[in-house]
C-alpha cells in the first residue's frame, strides 16, 4: 500500500487511511475467527465489510470469500431464508461481476428452487465467462433441455412445415389481413414469415422469458425488430390498447401438441375471438378479408386407429404374476398413469406419445383409420361447446386379429383452404403421435370382425379418450373389466413395467390400485437375486442360507421351512441390505427370501410403501424382513447413514443409470460414502459400470440436436441463437430404430469402479478402427452394469427399459475404411464428454 506520508499532505487524511488499514486488518482477523468456529454469517459480514473498503484484496481473498459465501448460503437455505440467500448473493455478484463459479452456485439454487429461466441465465453466463468450466457447462446442458424443449431443433429444421406455413401466411396478407398475432411465438419464425408476406402490424407474445429473449435476438438479428412487436405474456394476459392498440385480422399459432389441444389451443383461441380479432367473415358473402378476424390453423381433423405393440404393450401392463421368485399379490392391481387419469380429478396427461415410424420392433394396425372428431378454429361457438360436449362412443371395426394394445391418434392440420400438415406415423414428419395405452380388460385379443369401442371427450384442455373395451363378433360380449388372473409374461416386460412403479389412494374393495411409469431402474433381474444370494452366502454361509433357491436351483425349500427349521438352532444374526434405487423397487423383497436378512426401502410415498407391504404379505414375510428406511431417519436427506449404532450394511444398492441414457448425478460421490459404511465383506450394486460406444453416421441425431443453417428456416437467421441451447447429448434414444449407419465397432470407453475407486480415471483415450466408409456425425454410448464379475445388465439389450444417449459432434469427420481415430473420454460427476482426434 501507499505510505500515507509520501502521498498525503494532510494529517486528517492520513489518520483516516490508517484507520482504514486497522478496520480492514481487524476485519480480516474476525473473519478468519469466525470460521474457525463455522460462523459463516458473521464471517461473510466481515468479508463484505473488507471488500468495500479494500477493494485491492479482492483477488487474495477471493477463495476464501467463495467459501464463505457457499457455506452461509447453505445455512440460509436450511433455514429457508431465501430472500437473504440471493440478497447475499447479489452482493457477491456485485463486488465479483464475472466471477464464473459464484455465477455457477446462484444458478443452482435457483435452479433447486424451480427457477429454470432464471437459472438458465446464470449458467450460460458462467459458461461463457469460462468455456471449460465444466460444473456449469454440465448445469447448463441440463436446464436447456428444460427451457428450449428439443422438439424445437426438429420442426425447425422440417423444410416441408416451415414452408406450408409460409404459404398459408401469404395468401392470408395477400388477401387482406394485414394485422397479425402470432399466439406461442417461439423463435419468432412465423411473425417473421408474416412480416415478410406485407402485413402492417405484426405482434407475438411468448410465455417462457427464454424463449421470448431468444425470439427478441433473433427478430433483431433478421432487422425486424422495429417491426414486430414482441410480448413477454401469455395471450390471455393480453390487452386492448394496453398490450396491443386494437383488434387483429389474422391469429397465427401452432400451439398444439400430439394429442391437439395440449398446449392449450382452444382455450387462448376462445379468448382470442372475445378479446383480439376481428369478427369473422360471415359465411357466402363476398367481402373484403381484411375488415374480418381469422386464424391459421382453420381447422383440424383427428383420425385414430387401435394397434397391436409389443413396446407399447410392456410400458403400461403387467403380464405376469412372479419374479426372481416373488409372487406378486393380486391385491395389488398394476395400471399407468394414463389409465388413471381417466377417473382421476387430477389434470393429468391422458397419454404418452411415440414416433411409431421408429417404435422398437413396430406396430399393427388391428383396424382402419378412423375419423375421431374436426374441430373449426374459426368458429367461436364450436370451441365453446367442445369442453362442455358430453362424451360420445365410438366404434371401430377390427380388421386385423392380434392383441389390443393402444389407440394411436394423430391429425391433419388445414392451415387454410389450399394447404394442409398431417402428424399421421406414415408421413414424414417432425411430429409424433398420441398413443392411449388400453388397460383393464379381461381379454386383450381381438379377431377380425370384432368391434373396438371408445369413449371419446374433450376435457381439461385434453382429447380424452377411454372405457376402451372390445365386443366380440359372436355374442356380442362387451370385455371390459379387469380379472385378477393376469397372462403370464417374461420377467423383462415387468421388469420394465414396474420400473417406475407408483401407488394412488383409489382402491377397489379391498384391493391396492398402483399405477406405474416406466422411469426407474428395474432392479427384478435373477441375476440381481443371484449376486444378492452370493454375497448373502459369503458373509454367513450357514445351512439356512445355503438351502436357500439363490440361484434358481436350490431344494425349493421355501421361507417358512427355513424359519421354522432355523428355530431349532441359534439363529444367526441378521444382515442389512439397504436399497435406495429409485422408483418402486422390489429388491428387499427378493432379497429377503434368501435367508435371514433386515432388508430396508427407500421409496418415500406412504401409498408405495403400502403396495410393497402387500407384496411382502402375500410372500409370508415377518414384519420384521422389510422396513421402510426414511421412517428412520431424523434427517431424510441423510439417506446414506449406518443401520444402527453399532451396525453396518451387507449390501447397498444405488441407482447409477438414468432411464435417459445418462449416469446419475453423484453416484460417485455416493459411492464413497456407501464404502464408508459396508461391514467387511459387504457389497455396493452394482460394483462397476463398463461405458461402451461406437461411431455411426446419423442425419437424424444431427436434425434433432441443431438448427442446420438458414435453409430448412427459409433464409432466417435462426441457428446461431437457438443452437447456443444446443446440448453435446442426445438422451432418450433407443439404437435399435435409430436411422444411422454404424462406422466402427462397440469399443469400451470408460470404466466406473464403485467398490475400487482406484480403478478409476476421470479422462481416457481409446483407438477406435474405422469399418466402414461415411461421416462421423455421433457416438452414441450404453452401459454394461456390473453387479459382480459374474452377473452383468446391459442398457441396450432389447428388453432393457434404459434408453441410450449419444455425443452428436459440432462438425462430422470423413473417415475411409482403415482410419483410426482417437476418442478422448472425460468423465465429471455424472457428464460424459467425448471428442475426437485423428
Amino acid at each position: 500500500m501507499p505510505k500515507s506520508n509520501a502521498k498525503f499532505h494532510c494529517n486528517h487524511r492520513g489518520g483516516r487511511e490508517a484507520g482504514r488499514r486497522e478496520l480492514v486488518s481487524r476485519s480480516l482477523q474476525s473473519a478468519q475467527h469466525c470460521l474457525e468456529d463455522q460462523d459463516f454469517g458473521t464471517a461473510y459480514a466481515h468479508y463484505l465489510l473488507v471488500l468495500n473498503l479494500a477493494p485491492e484484496l479482492k483477488t487474495s481473498v477471493k477463495e476464501t470469500f467463495q467459501f464463505t459465501l457457499f457455506k452461509w448460503a447453505e445455512e440460509l437455505d436450511s433455514l429457508a431464508r431465501i430472500q437473504d440467500l440471493f440478497n447475499c448473493y447479489e452482493q457477491a455478484l456485485e463486488l465479483y461481476p464475472n466471477d464464473e463459479v459464484i455465477c455457477n452456485s446462484m444458478g443452482e439454487h435457483l435452479f433447486r428452487m424451480g427457477f429454470r429461466d432464471e437459472a438458465a441465465g446464470y449458467f450460460h453466463k458462467a459458461v461463457k465467462l469460462n468455456p471449460d468450466f465444466a460444473d456449469a457447462k454440465e448445469n447448463f446442458y441440463r436446464v436447456a433441455n428444460w427451457l428450449v424443449e428439443r422438439w424445437h431443433f426438429i420442426m425447425l429444421n422440417d423444410t416441408k412445415r416451415n414452408l406450408t406455413y409460409l404459404k398459408a401466411i401469404e395468401n392470408a396478407v395477400h388477401s387482406g389481413c394485414k394485422s397479425v398475432l402470432d399466439i406461442g411465438t417461439g423463435t419468432g419464425i412465423l411473425s417473421m414469415f408474416a412480416k415478410k408476406a406485407g402485413a402492417s402490424f405484426v405482434y407475438a407474445c411468448e410465455l417462457s422469458k427464454t424463449m421470448y429473449e431468444l425470439a427478441c435476438d433473433v427478430v433483431a438479428a433478421n432487422n425486424m425488430e422495429r417491426e414486430i412487436k414482441l410480448l413477454h405474456l401469455k395471450s390471455l394476459d393480453i390487452e386492448i390498447p394496453k398490450h396491443i392498440p386494437e383488434r387483429v385480422s389474422l391469429v397465427v399459432t401452432e400451439t398444439v401438441d400430439a394429442g391437439l389441444f395440449g398446449e392449450g389451443i382452444v382455450e387462448s383461441l376462445i379468448h382470442a375471438w372475445e378479446h383480439l380479432l376481428l369478427q369473422p367473415k360471415p359465411k357466402n358473402q363476398d367481402v373484403s378479408t381484411g375488415d374480418y378476424g381469422r386464424v391459421i390453423p382453420a381447422s383440424a381433423t383427428i383420425f385414430g386407429m387401435a394397434v397391436e405393440c409389443k413396446e407399447i404393450r410392456r410400458h403400461h401392463r403387467v403380464g405376469t404374476q412372479e419374479v426372481a421368485g416373488v409372487r406378486l399379490s393380486n391385491s395389488v392391481q398394476f395400471f399407468s398413469p394414463t389409465y388413471a387419469s381417466a377417473g382421476s380429478e387430477e389434470t393429468v396427461e391422458p397419454y404418452t406419445t411415440e414416433k411409431l415410424s421408429r417404435i422398437p420392433g413396430g406396430y399393427i394396425p388391428l383396424t382402419e383409420p378412423c375419423q375421431v372428431m374436426t374441430v373449426d378454429f374459426n368458429n367461436l361457438q364450436e370451441l365453446k361447446s367442445l369442453a362442455a360436449r358430453k362424451p360420445w362412443k365410438l366404434s371401430l371395426p377390427v380388421t386385423e386379429g392380434g392383441i389390443l394394445d393402444a389407440i394411436v391418434v394423430w391429425f391433419v392440420l388445414q392451415l387454410d383452404d389450399e394447404h394442409t400438415l398431417s402428424t399421421s406415423p406414415s408421413e414424414e414428419t417432425c411430429w409424433e403421435q398420441a398413443v392411449y395405452p388400453v388397460q383393464g380388460l379381461l381379454d386383450y385379443s381381438v379377431k377380425t370382425g370384432d368391434t373396438v369401442m371408445m369413449e371419446v371427450c374433450c376435457q381439461d384442455c385434453y382429447l380424452k379418450i377411454q372405457k376402451i373395451s372390445s365386443l366380440t363378433s359372436e355374442c356380442g360380449m362387451d370385455v371390459s373389466d379387469r380379472d385378477d388372473t393376469l397372462s403370464l409374461g417374461n420377467e423383462a416386460e415387468l421388469c420394465n413395467a414396474l420400473a417406475g412403479l407408483q401407488t394412488t389412494n383409489k382402491q377397489d374393495g379391498n384391493d391396492q390400485v398402483c399405477v406405474f411409469e416406466s422411469t426407474a431402474i428395474p432392479l427384478y433381474h435373477e441375476c440381481f437375486k443371484a449376486a444378492i444370494g452370493k454375497v448373502l452366502l459369503s458373509l454367513n454361509p450357514s445351512k439356512d442360507l445355503q438351502s436357500m433357491d439363490v440361484d434358481g436351483h436350490g431344494n425349493g425349500m421355501n421361507l417358512q421351512e427355513s424359519q421354522n427349521k432355523s428355530s431349532l438352532d441359534v439363529a444367526p444374526d441378521p444382515l442389512y441390505i439397504l436399497d435406495v434405487s429409485e422408483g418402486f423397487s422390489i429388491l428387499p423383497v427378493i432379497a429377503g427370501k434368501l435367508g435371514p436378512v433386515r432388508a430396508y426401502s427407500s421409496i418415500e410415498k406412504e401409498q408405495h410403501q403400502a403396495a410393497l407391504s402387500v407384496i411382502s404379505e402375500a410372500n409370508h414375510f415377518s414384519k420384521e424382513t422389510l422396513e421402510f428406511w426414511l421412517s428412520h431417519l431424523e434427517d431424510e436427506s441423510v439417506v446414506l447413514q449406518r443401520p444402527k449404532s453399532d451396525k453396518l450394511w451387507s449390501i447397498i444398492v444405488l441407482d447409477v443409470i438414468e432411464t435417459s441414457g445418462l449416469i446419475q448425478q453423484e453416484v460417485m460421490e455416493k459411492a464413497a460414502i456407501s464404502r464408508c459404511l459396508l461391514h467387511s465383506g459387504g457389497k455396493i450394486f452394482p460394483q462397476y459400470v463398463l461405458v461402451y460406444g461406437m461411431l455411426v453416421e446419423s442425419e437424424s441425431l444431427l436434425l434433432e440436436s441443431a438448427v442446420q443453417g438458414t435453409e430448412p428456416t427459409l433464409g432466417f437467421n435462426i441457428a446461431p441463437f437457438i443452437n447456443q441451447f444446443k446440448v453435446p447429448v442426445r438422451v432418450y434414444l433407443d439404437l435399435s430404430t435409430l436411422p444411422c449407419v454404424p462406422l466402427s465397432k462397440p469399443a469400451e470407453l470408460l470404466r466406473l469402479d464403485l467398490m475400487n475407486p482406484l480403478l478409476n480415471s476421470s479422462s481416457r483415450e481409446v483407438k477406435v478402427q474405422i469399418c466402414k466408409s461415411g461421416q462421423v456425425t455421433a457416438i452414441p454410448f450404453w452401459y454394461h452394469i456390473h453387479l459382480d464379475e459374474d452377473h452383468s445388465l446391459n442398457t441396450s439389450d432389447e428388453f432393457s427399459h434404459w434408453k441410450q444417449a449419444a455425443v452428436v459432434l459440432d462438425e462430422p469427420i470423413q473417415v475411409q475404411v482403415g482410419d483410426e481415430l482417437v476418442l478422448d473420454v472425460q468423465h465429471h460427476k455424472s457428464n460424459i464428454s467425448i471428442t475426437v482426434k485423428r
